[in-house]
């Protein structure tokens, strides 16, 4: 594993995840969001099914504040970027303060619309700092192997998530091929096996859907089973 520490490992993957998690779920609440104006009160329930969550909100009005900027909400947006900040934190001497500044600058509008929960329109700007935030690994983080863990925790993030949002298969055989690449270039221990047998069902996916009709949780679980952090 080299002289990078199973601590930081877990850190970086973790990081990697989290961001992405925000990154792609605020991108996909915009169109929810877009839908519940005219949309009768619970209109948000298919949402939280795909993602796993409790639907634990009264009103479309409560489920986009609570899920937004929810402090006691687990599956928040507010909540997993704290999560995110809180691995980038521990990373300072890794990410150097110009990559941390763009996470920090997203948790600050979490915060900002908490207080004044000013138009949804400010979230945008959380999306282009996360964007910098990636440009940033690539110019300021100096260890290879620290950007190529970060980007497989973004990759498997934003593959479990493309699955359950239902998006299309090329987009989600795009991802995983960034994955493969990656993984090869890490110190993290990976199942090969896992890994061709997620290779086929996305194959069969594509070019066979009825094949793959109703599986999509087994692809799930195989996705989860990819990395061992040890």
């Amino acid at each position: 594993m080299g002289i990078i520490s199973i601590e930081k490992l877990d850190h970086l993957y973790w990081l990697g995840r989290y961001t992405e998690r925000v990154y792609t779920t605020l991108r996909k609440f915009f169109r929810v969001f877009d839908d519940m104006i005219e949309a009768p009160e619970g209109s948000y329930t298919y949402y939280c099914e795909r993602l796993n969550i409790p639907d634990i909100y009264t009103s479309n009005q409560q489920f986009a504040e609570s899920y937004l900027y929810g402090k006691d909400n687990p599956d928040s947006l507010y909540s997993n970027m704290n999560r995110a900040f809180d691995n980038a934190i521990v990373l300072r001497d890794e990410l150097s303060s110009n990559v941390l500044s763009y996470m920090q600058m997203a948790l600050d509008v979490f915060e900002k619309e908490q207080r004044e929960m000013a138009p949804l329109l400010e979230l945008q700007s959380v999306l282009d700092d996360l964007l910098a935030f990636w440009g940033c690994v690539d110019d300021y983080v100096e260890d290879e192997e620290c950007r190529n863990i970060m980007k497989c925790g973004k990759y498997i993030e934003r593959l479990d998530l493309y699955i359950r949002l239902e998006y299309h298969t090329k987009d989600i055989e795009k991802e995983f091929s960034k994955l493969t690449n990656r993984l090869h270039k890490t110190p993290m221990y990976y199942d090969a096996a896992t890994l061709e047998k997620i290779a086929g069902m996305i194959h069969d996916k594509l070019s066979c859907p009825e094949k793959m009709a109703g599986r999509d949780q087994e692809l799930l679980d195989c996705l989860g089973n990819i990395i061992e952090v040890r």
